[in-house]
Order: structure tokens, then sequence, then C-alpha cells
């Protein structure tokens, strides 16, 4: 593990591999240790630089503190692809790190060489709703408010398990193993972050500005709005191109490791 200081706050990351430069965004509960499912794969062909968000681990935070902002978390990783001094790099996002990236290509696209988004979290706008009505919040952020009241009581497992189960079906956060769930249980208090971070829905404009090379990935079993938003990004983004991943569900590198490598592999090398 390195650390790279970026706007006065020590981000952690993990740098591995040789090649173009891929800078891996994880999501809601994750931190560097999201990508290991496809460190190795990518690795062969690419210098992966998985990074960690502001408040993530390695640092245990308390919850305590008003920096938790979508906004200073898309500066954030800014700074770190600058500091990088690497030129223009790749940039892969997934969930709310999809949403981040989505974010960091409209305002730096100079900084960029391709992206790719992993079922981006976020909700649609009017523009982007197929009955001209704003999305009402997903129902993982509608689940927040509960799964923090749990935090702050101390009954983190209770809190990961509204928010998990809400992603991937219930059951889900009893059938996970040791390692994946302590990586949540690291994570757990930046939902209380969550709350008030102020997260723009998407809108029509937004995707039609992206110029960077963009592919948007869905695993083929995902549930619920975070199988919806993907493929109507994809229609807007110009040009985008997209892969499904049959069988897998929200945390598709994970659970398809070599299928998702090979998918990101095959859009990057083109």
């Amino acid at each position: 593990m390195q650390t790279l200081s970026v706007n006065g706050y020590d981000m952690a990351y993990l740098d591995v591999g040789r090649g173009p430069s891929l800078v891996c965004v994880h999501g809601t509960l994750g931190d560097f240790r999201t990508w290991y499912p496809v460190l190795g794969p990518l690795s062969k062909k690419h210098r992966v630089i998985s990074l960690s968000l502001r408040r993530f681990f390695p640092e245990h935070w308390d919850g305590v503190g008003n920096d938790y902002l979508m906004a200073q978390h898309v500066s954030d990783v800014i700074g770190f692809i600058g500091k990088l001094n690497t030129g223009p790099v790749d940039l892969m996002g997934h969930s709310r790190g999809g949403h981040i990236s989505f974010r960091v290509a409209q305002q730096r696209p100079d900084l960029l060489r391709k992206l790719v988004l992993a079922e981006p979290g976020g909700d649609l706008d009017a523009t982007l709703s197929p009955d001209g009505a704003a999305s009402a919040p997903s129902p993982v952020a509608a689940r927040i408010p509960a799964a923090v009241e749990k935090v702050r009581s101390g009954d983190v497992d209770g809190a990961l398990e509204l928010i998990v189960d809400m992603i991937d079906g219930d059951g889900t956060w009893k059938r996970l193993p040791a390692a994946p769930k302590q990586q949540l249980r690291d994570n757990a208090f930046t939902l209380i972050g969550q709350v008030g971070e102020n997260r723009k829905p998407f809108s029509r404009s937004e995707a039609e500005s992206i110029r960077t090379p963009t592919m948007l990935i869905g695993g083929g079993d995902t549930i619920g709005s975070l199988s919806v938003i993907w493929p109507v990004l994809a229609q807007h983004i110009p040009g985008a191109k997209t892969a499904v991943i049959p069988g897998a569900r929200h945390w598709i590198f994970d659970q398809a490791p070599q299928q998702y490598s090979d998918a990101v592999m095959e859009f990057l090398a083109a």
C-alpha cells in the first residue's frame, strides 16, 4: 500500500502491473481491496492503480466531519490522477465509484483516455426517465437512513445486511465469506456520510456531454434500479459500448472475475 497526499488527505492505493495506467474507483462500503479479484488478470497488460476514497479503509472513520461529499470525492479523484503524472489514464468505477468516474469525465476529460462504468449508482432525472418524471430515490438509497441508525446504535452487521440484501437479494449478507464481510464492516461508518453527500441525479445533457470513449458493463442477473441506470446512460453517452456478464449481479468482478476482466481488456485495447 502507498499513499498520495491529495487536497490535504492521504489517499491510500495499490499499484500493480505494468502498462497503460488503469485507475480503479470502488463503490459504497468498498476500498482499494474491492478490486482484488481482478488485479491479477488486469495487471497482465496494465498498470492497475486501485485507490481508497476519503474516509474509507485504511482509515477507520467515526462518521464525524463534513467532507464526505460527492463533490469532494470527485475533486479527490481528479487530484489523484493529476498527481500520478502519467498523462491521460483509463478510469474504471463501480457503483458509487462509477458515479464519481462519470463526474470526473464530465469535468476533466483531458485526464482520461477511456472510461469504464460498472453499474454506476445514482438516480435519473426527468430528462432520462422513460415516463418523463424524475425517478424516486433508489431502494438502496431509501434504506441508508435506517442503516445509519443501526450503525450508530452499534448494530453494524444489521446495517450491512439491510444494504447488501437490497442490492443482491435476500440472504446475500449471510452467505458472504468472512473476508468480504470484514471489508464491508471496515467501511460501515461511511454510510453516515452518504446521507448528506449531495449526489445529483444523472441528466440527459450530462450523458450527452461525455466525450471520453466509454463502456458500461452490467451483470446479467442484477436486480433493481442498478440494472436500469447503466443501459439508459449507454443510450445517451456518444458511442458508448456495453457488455453484460451472464449470471453475475452487482459485484460483477467478484462473481465473474475472468469474464469481467476480458470484457474490460478488450475495450481498453480497441
